[in-house]
Order: structure tokens, then C-alpha cells, then sequence
């Protein structure tokens, strides 16, 4: 067995099914030990796609996705799906090609230092020297992928590792790190502190993140605050974790978040940040979510407690395991229907005025508000970044058993259409939808090449306003006016064209169509279909 050959047989063992990637001489042994296998590759059209679609695909299977691309240039243009995974504690498995050993360091044809470049955006890098080390490297690999705060690892592999004879095939049966151990069960006794602030709320909020999807915790989390009638705010990544039409859910946070539940979160007396970062774009102003309350943060990584805002009770944990911890507490919390009735007259008073829409253009609230309403029970629906996203967070709701995804943390263009693509290929049983901009379309347009090659069925929607929407924004705002790098062209592409000749159903939509029967089509529609949706360029989000 060579080191190629272990490689694959770590991935069987690990239960893969699928990977992403692009060939290249480097990486040539791995892809033909593939050959002798199950294990299905796709071939992407460019790297960077490959950590995309490997994120889509373990956001749904909540297993690590693996994406293996050459060297070099195919190293390097992963680096941004590899960032892209580390912002949003996606869990991926990257293995890179690498020139031979010898050659390291001589800046020979396609060399880079890919465990040195994405230092800082990886759980952990191995470069590796030994092909006797492989099987251990990739039990533990998985293993930091998978634990604690989930993330990206990167796993290097010269040519000559890769067709190096190993003596020994024998992975170790389980994984002890000496400088890795990530807490599960939440401290017993921080668990008893938060009950007791639980008991004496009378204005308790609690604000989910994206940790709550990724410990699988959506269940625990909506069993406990119906039955304790607590009301929810969200992040950007914790949309989903609550139905949008629930009673108890008031909304994302944050700058683009919605004014009433800024609010909530600001009037409680008790806050619980529930898997969370407590970043910028959610809390751009620390000090209000401290002034005059309890603040008790829940976080697997220790990390991220106390780094923007210092918590009174922090309880480092993870979600689903603390959740059932306070399940078992005997908890008498007091009646908090004044509090939920208040928020729901702020919610009346404080929802925004949309802007006056052009008669030929669609009116995205509405388009958005159908759009959900006629999809699938059990959705996946994913949206790009821009202003396409933030509309996205406004007006698309989440059902009971929908799923909700996007670039948050690094809030990356491009990402949409090869996460749902991923998404798809893990439940391909679930109904996906891919919602850009214009602008990040044809970023990653070139993924209809790979989706028609394996014939796959996702919705694209494009949202058209031939601009960058979002930066035009900002300069509205604050350049007055000054258009610069943002106009797209009115005239091209014809994105028409574009679907004939990936064999994909195509429909249009603008202010004089019938938009119910548009979206009859374009949902019923066999295979992969393009909606083209026609917007006001001087729409706001």
C-alpha cells in the first residue's frame, strides 16, 4: 500500500461518500487510488468552489466535507473556501498536493506554502514527511475537523508521500490529544448559576448563532424556550434555528438586523448568547448588551467567551449537551407574557418601510415572502452575499423544517450556488435553491459546467440589477453618490443563453409577469432551472 492508497482507505473508513476537487500532477496518485473505490469525485471548475461545495454538503450531513485540489495555484485558490469554512465553524477536510519533498523550499514549478498561507484560517495544517504517518494524521484530522468549534483542517501531501510504500496500515482506534480537548459537558455548577438567573428574568431574550445548527442542537433549543416561553432573537447564521413565523421569534440582530429586535435584546434583563460570536455585524456596540443585565454566554470555544463582550456567567460547552443539562434542573421561571406582548407591539411599530418599487421591477419583499411560502416544507435554502442576502434575512421565511444558509462570518460572493449544489448532493431527498445577486452569480457561474455534468437539480434564482447593489449602497451613503466599480452592464450576459447551453430551464420574471406562475414553473421544473428576477437598482435593503 502506498500513500495514496491510505489516504483512501482513512477516507472509507471515516465513511466518505464524496469529494470535491480539481486533479493536477501532484495530486495524480491520490485521484487514481480513487479509482478502486466507491468514493465519488467531482470535479469543480475552480478550487475555491471545492471548499464551497464541501461546506454545503457537511452543513447538511454534519460531517466534515473533504475537497482535494494539486498544488500550487489549485492550493492557493482554496485558500478563500478554506476562510470562507473557518469563519462559519464549517468542518472540512482539505488535502492539498504539494511538490516532492526534496524540492521544498527551492520554489520549483507549482510549489507554495499552503500550510504556511492558511495559518491562520485553519483548526490545524500537517505538512507531511512520512507516508507511515498518514493514517494517523487523517484519524486525527477528522477528529479536530468534527470536534469542539468545528472548522477547517489542512493536511499538505508531497508526491512522493503520496507514492511512497507505507510498512504498516494501522490507524489508531480512537484519538487522545494531548493539546486538544474540547469540553463538552457545560461545569455543573456554571449549569446551576444559569438556572438560578433563569428563575428571577423577568425580560429574558435569548440570541442563537450558527453554533446551534452545527451541534444539532435546533431541537433542544425550540423545546426550551416554548416551554419556557422565552423569546428568540438570531444572528445571521442562527436564522432557521426558530421558525420565522413562530411567535416566539423576533428576528436577526445586528446592523442589518431589524430595529425591534435590536431592541429586545437591548431592554432584557436577561441575555443568552447561545452559541454565538457576539461579533460586529451582530453587536456593533458591546456596551448595550451588558448595561443593566445578566449576560450568560454559551460557547463551545472558550475562545470566543469574553473576547468582545465580557458575559457575567460564561459556560463553555457544547450547545446540545448543556441544553440537556438544564433539562434536568428542576426550573420555575416566572410568567413572561407581558414581556412577549411588548415586543410584539414593537414588532408592529418598528417594522420598516419598504421604498417606492419601479412598475417593471419585482418587488423583492413580496417575491421573497411567496417565494418560501411555495417551497418545499423542508427547503434548503441558500442566498449569496450582498444586498440579495440581507433581503434574504428579512423577508424569506424559515418553516418548521427548513434550513437556512450563507456566508456569515466572512460573508464571501460566489458562495451560494456551490453550497447548495453540496447541499443537494448530501440530501438530494431535500428541495435546494440557490438566491444571488448578479454580481456573485458570475463569480461562481462557471459551477454550471460541473452541475450539468453530473446532472444535478437546484434552483438558481439571479436577482438582477445590473450593479454591485451593496457596495452602491455604501457609496449612496457615504460618497455621495460617487458610482465607481459597480456597474455590471445592462446588455450582458444573456442569462438565457447562459442556461441553453448548460441543457438548464430557464424563466423570467419582472413587473408585468404573473409571478405565481412563474414560480409554478420554475419550482416544478425538472432538473436544474435559472430564474432571472428583474429589480429596482434604487432599491435599499
Amino acid at each position: 500500500m502506498n500513500g495514496a492508497q491510505a489516504i483512501v482507505k482513512c477516507l472509507e473508513a471515516e465513511g466518505v461518500k464524496e469529494l470535491y476537487g480539481y486533479s493536477g500532477a501532484a495530486i495524480c496518485p491520490l485521484y487514481d487510488a480513487l479509482l478502486s473505490t466507491k468514493i465519488k469525485p467531482v470535479l469543480v471548475r475552480q478550487e475555491q468552489n471545492a471548499a464551497h461545495m464541501a461546506s454545503g454538503y457537511a452543513r447538511m450531513k454534519g460531517k466534515a466535507g473533504v475537497c482535494v485540489v494539486t498544488s500550487g495555484p489549485g492550493a492557493t485558490n482554496l485558500i478563500t473556501g478554506i476562510a470562507t469554512a473557518f469563519a462559519d465553524s464549517i468542518p472540512l477536510v482539505c488535502i492539498t498536493g504539494q511538490v516532492v519533498s526534496s524540492m521544498i523550499g527551492s520554489d520549483v514549478f507549482q510549489e507554495a506554502d499552503i500550510t504556511g498561507a492558511v495559518e491562520s484560517f485553519v483548526k490545524y495544517s500537517y505538512l507531511v514527511r512520512d507516508a507511515n504517518d498518514l493514517p494517523r494524521i487523517m484519524k486525527e484530522a477528522f477528529y479536530i475537523a468534527e470536534s469542539g468549534r468545528r472548522g477547517p483542517v489542512l493536511i499538505d501531501v508531497p508526491t512522493d508521500v503520496l507514492t511512497a510504500e507505507i510498512k504498516k496500515f494501522a490507524p489508531p482506534e480512537s484519538i487522545q490529544m494531548r493539546t486538544y480537548k474540547p469540553t463538552v459537558e457545560g461545569n455543573a455548577a456554571q449549569v446551576k448559576k444559569v438556572v438560578k438567573e433563569l428563575e428571577k428574568a423577568e425580560r429574558p431574550i435569548m440570541c442563537v448563532g450558527g453554533g446551534v445548527a452545527l451541534s444539532g442542537a435546533i431541537d433542544e433549543i425550540r423545546a426550551f424556550v416554548r416551554k419556557y416561553q422565552i423569546p428568540v432573537v438570531s444572528t445571521m447564521m442562527g436564522i432557521g434555528a426558530m421558525p420565522t413565523g413562530d411567535h416566539l421569534y423576533f428576528g436577526m440582530v445586528g446592523n442589518n438586523g431589524r430595529p425591534y429586535a435590536n431592541r429586545a435584546m437591548n431592554e432584557a434583563d436577561l441575555l443568552l448568547v447561545v452559541g454565538a460570536r457576539v461579533a460586529d455585524r451582530a453587536v456593533n456596540r458591546p456596551d448595550l448588551i451588558t448595561e443593566n443585565k445578566t449576560l450568560v454566554h454559551i460557547d463551545v470555544d472558550p475562545a470566543e467567551i469574553g473576547k468582545n463582550v465580557g458575559p457575567t456567567i460564561p459556560l463553555v460547552g457544547d450547545i446540545r449537551h448543556v441544553f440537556r443539562q438544564i433539562e434536568k434542573e428542576e426550573i420555575q421561571v416566572r410568567e413572561h407574557g407581558a414581556w412577549l406582548k411588548t415586543l410584539s407591539e414593537y414588532r408592529l411599530k418598528m417594522t420598516e418601510k419598504r421604498p417606492k418599487i419601479g412598475k417593471q421591477y419585482v418587488d423583492v419583499k413580496e417575491f421573497l415572502e411567496k417565494l418560501s411560502d411555495r417551497m418545499d416544507k423542508d427547503a434548503v435554502f441558500v442566498c449569496d452575499v450582498g444586498q440579495n442576502q440581507i433581503w434574504s434575512t428579512h423577508f424569506f421565511r424559515v418553516s418548521e423544517k427548513g434550513r437556512f444558509m450563507t456566508s456569515g462570518g466572512m460573508g464571501t460572493m460566489g458562495y451560494a450556488i456551490p453550497a447548495a449544489y453540496g447541499a443537494s448532493r448530501a440530501r438530494p431527498d431535500r428541495q435546494a435553491i440557490a438566491l444571488c445577486g448578479d454580481g456573485g452569480f458570475q463569480m461562481s457561474m462557471c459551477e454550471l459546467g460541473t452541475i450539468a455534468q453530473y446532472k444535478g437539480n437546484i434552483g438558481i434564482i439571479i436577482l438582477r440589477n445590473n450593479t454591485l447593489g451593496m457596495v452602491m449602497e455604501t457609496i449612496h451613503n457615504l460618497y455621495e453618490s460617487r458610482g465607481t466599480m459597480v456597474d455590471l452592464g445592462s446588455d450582458t450576459p444573456d442569462y438565457k443563453k447562459i442556461a441553453e447551453a448548460y441543457g438548464m430551464h430557464y424563466s423570467y420574471l419582472d413587473g408585468k409577469s404573473d409571478m405565481e406562475q412563474v414560480l409554478y414553473t420554475f419550482l416544478h421544473a425538472d432538473g436544474t432551472r435559472i430564474l432571472e428576477v428583474a429589480v429596482d437598482p434604487a432599491d435599499r435593503v
